[in-house]
């Protein structure tokens, strides 16, 4: 995976913020609006202590003009004030705005990708990437806002005043910023990389922190609990190691920071008073030149750890953008269609696909099945009927050969349409952490209560649900775990029954029951298999033997076809598991 640059980072930033950019520049002029106003405030304060230090408490002109010079600050300082506030509350708007836009967007980028995508990643991983991504972007647009715009100003201000006062003054004050800020921002870059190694590893720590309490019951089984807290306990050592490596950099940064700052306030009132002495300067140019540095250095020392944040932030949001930015596995054509099913023929033509280079998986997979016909698929493990079937979804795209359905490539129609017009049933089927209502209508979102309620009788799972405390309002745990295997299953059935879908695709669906609850979900079945296209993995004799047509696969071809019986009657393939079976076990 290639790594995101700075400059493709901030430009996916700036695609969410400029469809809110007027909000944008209202708060960026009223928040420089600010901050040119803590540059004035200064200047009335050096002409106050020029009054007092030259005129007599009894002058009553000169408390005139002190009060008026204090009535003055009181409008800046009261101006600040407001413009804070209103500042404040337009952030907020902002912030909110763009991070649900963020959120959103990268969630949808992300569902676009591949079946392989996420069989290879962490969903733990990719949701803290999504988090952090939007996290970031808050951190660089306070820092941005708060910290690098005022030292901007008041640096730029201050100088320019500076200068009109006295120029040596104004020249010492830029020398010690100028390497103040460079020692920090060089000092920050070189330190990039450490930060990056913390962001992996803090990715790394998430990923094997949810991945074990995923499969928290196969921990108990296996008595793994020794291993997974000391693989655990390896990565969260690694990041702790990488995260002390930043901070104790950033503190040594600090420290040097700090004697940076001794010597420019030493260097800057040394110059002042050399001025004074030969009249260059009053005395209220020194509340002038205080107020300045004091402000200053506020925001410069801060400079190093607001550098820190940057880095940091654009290294949490480079993983997220390395995730956009990576082709998607299977991709629509410009040109891709609606898929149209009329009758729901469906073709491999001379199929190849190898999730590897150095094993075919489907070598030249050729089967037609004729509109309404029920066809299974049958041979050993790893022969390629559930890769057929994934290829059939356009989980994967073909390597060679193409998948036809009514004459329609599935390479040149859109995956939704395709998808809408397949209903499929898995041999381990995954619900959402939702309660059975939801899970059951997401084979048709728009599907009232009772049709949901007829597809679960179909499906023979109503019986079920009603003997639970909450009904079909009762939540199934993360993946469904709250389920039994054969629950969850009359679940999905029930799902794809609610779905309606021309074509049919059954993996073992009937794996996880018992004979008796098999025997009533077959009935449903062959209600659900009328008038469709149907193609069924089967090990079972009882789904095997309401297939139209027995399809034998073996390392990747269809090595036999015909009925159960016209294949029993050859000595091939389907006669030697069909004899396995017979005897009491099928592989």
């Amino acid at each position: 995976m290639a790594n995101a640059t700075t400059r493709r980072v901030l430009a996916t930033y700036w695609r969410h913020l400029r469809n809110f950019r007027w909000t944008a520049v209202f708060l960026l002029v009223i928040v420089t609006a600010n901050y040119v106003l803590d540059l004035i405030g200064p200047l009335f304060y050096k002409d106050f202590f020029n009054l007092l230090a030259t005129g007599s408490k009894a002058d009553q002109g000169l408390i005139s003009a002190l009060v008026k010079i204090i009535i003055v600050i009181l409008a800046i300082n009261s101006t600040r004030w407001l413009f804070y506030r209103i500042s404040g509350v337009v952030d907020a708007y902002l912030l909110t705005k763009v991070s649900s836009s963020m959120d959103q967007a990268n969630f949808a980028s992300l569902l676009e990708h591949s079946y392989a995508f996420f069989t290879n990643s962490f969903a733990g991983g990719l949701t803290r990437k999504i988090k952090r991504y939007s996290d970031a972007f808050d951190t660089l647009l306070e820092t941005a806002l708060w910290n690098l715009l005022p030292v901007s100003i008041i640096a730029v201000g201050s100088l320019i005043v500076l200068y009109r006062r006295d120029t040596l003054l104004g020249l010492t004050m830029t020398m010690c910023i100028v390497l103040v800020v460079v020692a920090n921002v060089v000092f920050s870059a070189w330190k990039l990389k450490y930060d990056i190694r913390r962001a992996a590893k803090d990715t790394e720590t998430t990923a094997a922190l949810t991945d074990s309490i995923a499969n928290s019951v196969n921990v108990k089984l296996f008595t793994g609990r020794p291993y997974e807290m000391a693989l655990f306990g390896k990565v969260r050592d690694e990041l702790k190691q990488a995260a002390l490596t930043s901070w104790l950099l950033a503190e040594g940064s600090f420290a040097v920071q700090a004697a940076l700052m001794v010597i420019v306030e030493f260097a800057v009132m040394y110059v002042a008073i050399l001025a004074w002495q030969q009249g260059r300067i009053t005395l209220g140019d020194f509340a002038l030149i205080q107020a300045y540095m004091i402000s200053l250095f506020e925001r410069i020392w801060n400079i190093g750890r607001v550098m820190r944040k940057i880095y940091e932030a654009m290294a949490d949001a480079k993983e997220m953008v390395d995730i956009l930015d990576m082709p998607l596995g299977v991709k629509d054509k410009p040109t891709a269609k609606r898929l149209k099913v009329t009758q729901g023929a469906v073709a491999f033509d001379k199929v190849c696909f190898n999730y590897n280079r150095t094993r075919k998986t489907l070598d030249g997979f050729d089967l037609s099945i004729a509109p309404g016909e029920r066809v299974a698929l049958v041979g050993p493990s790893g022969a390629g009927k559930s890769t057929a079937v994934k290829l059939l979804l356009r989980f994967h795209d073909v390597d060679a050969g193409h998948i036809l359905i009514d004459g329609q490539d599935i390479s040149r129609v859109t995956q939704e349409s395709l998808r809408a017009d397949i209903a499929f049933v898995p041999q381990d089927p995954v619900l959402f952490h939702r309660n059975l209502m939801d899970n059951i209508r997401y084979g048709l979102r728009e599907a009232d209560e009772a049709k949901v309620i007829q597809a679960s009788k179909l499906a023979h799972c109503h019986e079920f649900i009603e003997e639970l405390p909450e009904g079909y309002a009762t939540f199934v745990g993360e993946r469904g775990i709250k389920l039994s295997g054969g629950e969850r299953q009359r679940v999905a059935i029930a799902r794809a029954m609610l779905k309606n879908a021309p074509i049919l695709v059954l993996d073992e669906a009937t794996s996880s029951l018992d004979s008796e609850s098999e025997a009533k979900i077959q009935e449903a079945l062959k209600a659900l298999m009328k008038g469709r296209t149907v193609i069924v993995i089967a090990h079972r004799l009882s789904t095997i033997m309401q297939m139209d047509r027995i399809a034998v696969v073996d390392r990747g071809r269809i090595v036999d076809q015909g009925t159960h019986q016209e294949l029993l009657a050859r000595d091939g393939l389907y006669r030697t598991l069909w004899n396995i079976q017979a005897g009491g076990f099928i592989s």
